[in-house]
């Protein structure tokens, strides 16, 4: 009788041991993004672009390149996560917001500019790149300044702050069309299914330094606005934003972020602003 009692109490103990080894294991194999909050955890997921050129790009063999790509690799290591520990989840311009909300990735470097109302919903580190509403035309067009655009068949992404900023003061008579990606954008104006494709210049360099399009496009040369890249990041998060900053600092003294620019923007011929300052906004 006495050995029965003692070996139900072995089972009890090797029963709770096996309960919290299956829990621990679990949690080192969990990716979400709570466990990741401080880092070192077992994996990241951080929302980019997948179709920007320079910027943020998924390549035909799965691998990622661009300047925003560097970025948020070098912010992962400080984070304490290796490359092999990242995993680049697409965010698209109309669904970054909800992306934080939903805790889908644990930060966001996809030419994320900062604004008031973005504010509202979502903290921002940086800035840690500072670029120009632009206008990519076909390399015979002659589109000087903004309201020339007036008329003319115009092609942005929805969601994008580029839209609104021509809808409210750039050219309010340009017939605007609104597509999911710049890729789709850049296939317009190649086809002449419109005049002109308007976003950042860096994104716009990007696209007009590919193989297939080189000798195509111009640049319009215009600074239509300031646009503050900051890497987005759930409302409330300020340890994470805090870490955030300190890598985009350390990147930026150690010579890493030139690099990345000098890698990306370089065959493009595209004139950078210097590094901006953390939490200084060009306006």
């Amino acid at each position: 009788m006495k050995l029965r009692k003692v070996t139900a109490a072995s089972a009890a103990v090797l029963a709770l041991a096996l309960a919290a080894t299956a829990c621990g294991s679990d949690k080192k194999d969990d990716d979400t993004n709570s466990s990741s909050s401080s880092g070192g955890g077992s994996k990241i997921k951080i929302g980019i672009k997948y179709d920007q050129p320079g910027l943020g790009l998924k390549k035909p063999d799965g691998s990622f390149a661009g300047f925003d790509v560097d970025v948020a690799t070098y912010v992962a290591k400080e984070l304490g996560y290796q490359p092999n520990q990242i995993t680049f989840v697409e965010t698209k311009s109309a669904d970054r917001e909800n992306a934080l909300e939903r805790g889908d990735v644990k930060f966001i470097a996809a030419t994320y500019s900062i604004t008031d109302k973005r504010k509202e919903k979502v903290d921002f580190a940086g800035p840690y790149l500072l670029a120009h509403q632009d206008l990519l035309i076909k390399a015979s067009a002659n589109i000087a300044k903004g309201d020339d655009l007036n008329g003319k068949k115009l092609c942005s992404v929805t969601g994008s702050t580029s839209a609104q900023n021509v809808q409210k003061t750039i050219a309010p008579k340009a017939n605007l069309k609104e597509y999911s990606s710049y890729s789709e954008c850049i296939a317009a104006l190649q086809n002449g299914a419109v005049d002109a494709v308007t976003t950042d210049d860096s994104i716009l360099a990007g696209f007009a330094s590919q193989d297939q399009y080189k000798g195509q496009f111009k640049l319009a040369g215009l600074k239509l606005s300031n646009e503050n890249y900051g890497i987005g990041v759930k409302k409330g998060d300020t340890a994470t934003t805090d870490k955030i900053n300190k890598a985009l600092e350390k990147m930026v003294s150690d010579g890493s972020w030139q690099k990345a620019v000098d890698a990306n923007f370089g065959p493009a011929n595209y004139k950078n602003e210097p590094a901006p300052k953390i939490g200084v906004l060009v306006k």
